[in-house]
């Protein structure tokens, strides 16, 4: 810049708008996408994607998905959130984090083993310990979905994310279940689509892989319920992500 010449000034809606166009080309540049996705593949031989933690619990997630799911809650502002999925409870606390800064109401763990001692970490944590509570049972048993029912009371105020069994059957019939539960505006997240860009057995004998999938059954779960769509603008930003394609926006 030479002496004397001023930086332009834009306002903050053309910096977003900026950003987005850059979002745009960047998800459309194939070359940079393939080169991403090999870093990914070659990282996640180094668990990469377990590396991540909110305090101290392991969160089991890319820190790029991390800040979406942030954004989604922050434009959102969810009233709950359902986790399906616990593992070792990072996720649960760091989604308690926005609701107690942002005012919502309880975060929803599901899972068909919860260790004692994970209820006890997740009990030391002041008032985040009040805005979690734990299910514990099959995420599409009656019981489970009467149990989340009757704590939301008829509230559709909901974010879901989905990331337990990750085979198509399973995945597709939790899509199923939960989309009810998520109103207009709100979103659906499809865990784990990455599984279907990663070499077979990746981590060792499971029963999902390319093939049989997250992505497979977002895919299906699409084609028969026009109420969700996928959120591109978050696909394109993330570059890497552990849920491509599983950003589900509900838009009726």
């Amino acid at each position: 810049m030479a002496q004397g010449d001023k930086k332009e000034i834009i306002s903050r809606d053309q910096f977003f708008e900026q950003n987005r166009d850059a979002a745009r080309a960047m998800g459309a540049d194939d070359a940079l996408q393939r080169d991403a996705l090999d870093v990914l593949v070659q990282a996640d031989r180094h668990r990469w994607i377990h590396q991540t933690t909110w305090f101290g619990e392991p969160i089991l997630n890319l820190p790029q998905d991390i800040m979406a799911i942030q954004d989604i809650i922050w434009r959102t502002r969810p009233e709950y959130v359902i986790e399906v999925g616990v593992a070792w409870g990072g996720g649960m606390l760091f989604e308690a984090t926005m609701l107690e800064i942002l005012g919502g109401k309880k975060v929803i763990g599901v899972d068909i083993f919860i260790p004692p001692d994970l209820r006890t970490r997740l009990s030391q944590h002041s008032l985040l310990s009040q805005r979690m509570e734990l299910i514990e049972g099959s995420s599409t048993s009656e019981e489970t979905l009467t149990h989340i029912q009757n704590i939301l009371q008829g509230s559709t105020n909901v974010l879901v994310v989905l990331d337990s069994n990750h085979t198509h059957e399973h995945v597709l019939n939790e899509l199923r279940v939960y989309a009810p539960l998520v109103g207009k505006g709100h979103y659906l997240i499809c865990g784990d689509t990455i599984i279907e860009k990663l070499p077979g057995q990746a981590h060792g004998a499971r029963p999902w892989g390319p093939g049989n999938s997250p992505a497979t059954a977002a895919k299906a779960f699409l084609a028969e319920n026009k109420r969700f769509m996928v959120d591109l603008e978050i696909d394109n930003r993330l570059l890497y992500s552990c849920h491509p394609g599983g950003y589900l926006l509900a838009i009726a």
